[in-house]
């Protein structure tokens, strides 16, 4: 049978906090209560709403709520032409109105009488007032703020180390994001400037102690940064006035704060110097298409396994938010709780990667600085029953690539390798399947790793994509590709289908690197999702069905050998050369000489 309509009408009450006390607001709900009770007039006010929200400023949001019992279908036209009528009567009142429809499982939501894409389920009130907040972002004002920032602690602080300078606003940023107000300590001096970030930081995060050992390594991390004690207070100030402005912009109610996380820590990456090369982070509109390319979603458990200052796991807890509905939804705790898993073992960057999460509010994240390539991590990666994988693992040969890639892959989907060594004879630990996952796993590689170093890793599982990325996307001279492997099935031969994803869009800005500023990388992306679902690439030909005993990389096409007239002449002029006998760098300079001596000559007789 289902809830009756008075039941889904109790919990609504509950869900949405119409129960609530505030001051300058009616809200409830009812069933015998007319729209002229709550004090509206005109034409419909004698019908009854399920439920209300309704401020005394009538420039606030108000929300109106139609309940009907659970085996009722909401896409019933009497039931969408009613919402819209409750619709038009608070609009006579209010410029911003939110209408519900629910029947206990099914939900359909209107803002100012237009159908909008929300949580499935119902939420709380908030969530609901925070679809009329404007989620725009000034990308340009962060872009300038990064550079202010940087300039003021590369030259005024004397901090040398790129990732210092990024760790010491990060942690700036956090302090401020958890309420430490810095705008109370301007022209207070160095020290209690300094002191009161730290001390922030080890205090008033006690909510997150769960996370100990997270916070301890960020605070260790911040205490070991050098840096010159500045003159002049204004460069304090400056600094301050700065995060503070970041701060604003990251608006978690709105969940798109990632953006401008992505923004500030590529922007801080862009002043780094050849020596610190090594770290390569994945731009945010390739973490966005990947996280679409492997159709994660809000149910996933996501882990990268060398996820540096964390834009995989930031660009995968920001979409699942949107999915649910935002921050201020019933599953966001969930997702940031138990959804994103990442290890990282640089030291510093671990730091960082904390310090990211910390932003966003995400105290709980499961980040561990681990080696990838160790077992330990194995045993930590395969505990998690992890569901997708998104990475861009270091490149280097000192890195351990091929282990790094092929430890996640083992490890997510199940299988273990025990190599069979002395020690462990006695034990009988030989190599052996536990147990198999498919897993799909997405890694940025250059184009050429697969091929020359991890051709084994098919015995165990199944590269099933290749996607050639633009050859401009990355700073470091290195081609790259994305590489779809489904962990734990074996290739058996299978071909792999390639693509080439030639132009991404985006153009080079003086001093701001790569940007999307045509706007263009939203339909190229769509396009090439629905290649990648097809696996045929009808516009610009680039599909491409490898075999994998012959390649394990994208084979750009070779130009077509073409032969022109003046090759052909050129050609036979220097055989018949040979054939003569004739030295032709000589008779080219005798023939040089003679034109220039004859010419010079007509050149006197004429004067």
């Amino acid at each position: 049978m289902g809830k009756t309509e008075d039941e889904v009408r109790s919990i609504a009450e509950r869900i949405l906090g119409f129960d609530e006390v505030e001051d300058k607001v009616q809200q409830g709900v009812g069933q015998l209560t007319t729209f002229k009770q709550l004090g509206f007039s005109g034409k419909d006010t004698d019908r009854q709403p399920d439920g209300w929200y309704l401020p005394e400023n009538s420039n606030d949001i108000a929300i109106v709520l139609d309940t009907m019992a659970e085996n009722k279908k909401i896409t019933t036209k009497s039931y969408l032409d009613k919402i819209l009528i409750y619709s038009d009567v608070l609009l006579k009142k209010y410029k911003k109105v939110i209408a519900i429809l629910w029947n206990g499982k099914d939900i359909k939501v209107f803002k100012n009488k237009e159908e909008i894409e929300t949580t499935k389920t119902l939420q709380h009130k908030q969530y609901y007032i925070n679809l009329f907040k404007n989620n725009d972002i000034d990308k340009n004002e962060i872009y300038s703020l990064t550079k202010e920032i940087n300039d003021l602690l590369h030259f005024q602080f004397g901090m040398k180390n790129l990732y210092h300078r990024m760790i010491f606003t990060a942690c700036a940023l956090v302090v401020e994001r958890f309420g430490g107000n810095l705008e109370k300590i301007k022209d207070n001096g160095f020290n209690v400037f300094r002191n009161k970030i730290y001390d922030t930081l080890s205090k008033s995060l006690e909510s997150h102690r769960q996370q100990n050992l997270k916070i301890e390594v960020l605070l260790e991390v911040y205490s070991e940064i050098k840096m010159n004690i500045p003159e002049n207070q204004n460069y304090i100030n400056s600094f301050i006035d700065n995060v503070i402005e970041i701060s604003n912009s990251i608006n978690s109610d709105n969940w798109n704060g990632e953006d401008v996380m992505g923004i500030f820590f590529n922007e801080f990456n862009r002043y780094k110097k050849k020596s610190e090369n090594g770290q390569i982070f994945t731009p945010e509109h390739i973490t966005s298409f990947m996280y679409d390319l492997l159709e994660v979603n809000h149910n996933d458990k996501v882990l990268d396994a060398t996820c540096g200052s964390g834009g995989f796991l930031v660009k995968a807890m920001a979409k699942m938010l949107k999915e649910v509905g935002g921050v201020n939804t019933n599953e966001a705790e969930d997702i940031k709780k138990n959804k994103l898993y990442g290890i990282e073992f640089d030291r510093e960057i671990f730091a960082l990667a904390c310090a990211n999460m910390l932003i966003h509010k995400d105290g709980k994240s499961n980040l561990e600085q681990l080696d990838t390539r160790e077992d330990n991590a194995w045993d930590w990666i395969n505990s998690k029953e992890i569901t997708k994988v998104l990475m861009n693992p270091p490149y280097e040969r000192g890195y351990g690539c091929k282990k790094i890639v092929e430890n996640v892959l083992d490890s997510v989907s199940g299988i273990k390798k025990y190599i069979e060594k002395e020690e462990n004879k006695k034990k009988g630990r030989n190599y052996l399947i536990e147990y198999v996952k498919n897993i799909k796993c997405a890694f940025i590689l250059p184009d050429k790793k697969i091929e020359k170093e991890m051709k084994s890793l098919l015995k165990h599982h199944t590269l099933e994509m290749i996607i050639k990325l633009p050859e401009k996307l990355f700073d470091v001279g290195v081609t790259t590709s994305i590489f779809i492997f489904e962990a734990g099935k074996p290739q058996n031969n299978k071909e792999i289908f390639a693509c080439y994803i030639e132009d991404d869009g985006l153009e080079r800005v003086k001093n701001q690197g790569r940007h999307d500023i045509k706007n263009k990388w939203n339909d190229i992306a769509k396009y090439w999702l629905n290649v990648i679902k097809k696996k045929k690439d009808e516009k610009y030909n680039t599909h491409q069905w490898l075999n994998p005993e012959e390649h394990l990389s994208y084979q750009v096409p070779k130009p077509e050998f073409e032969l022109y007239e003046e090759d052909f002449i050129k050609t036979i002029f220097n055989y018949t050369m040979f054939e003569n006998n004739i030295d032709t760098k000589e008779l080219k300079e005798k023939y040089i000489e003679d034109n220039l001596y004859k010419l010079n000559g007509e050149d006197d007789e004429t004067n």
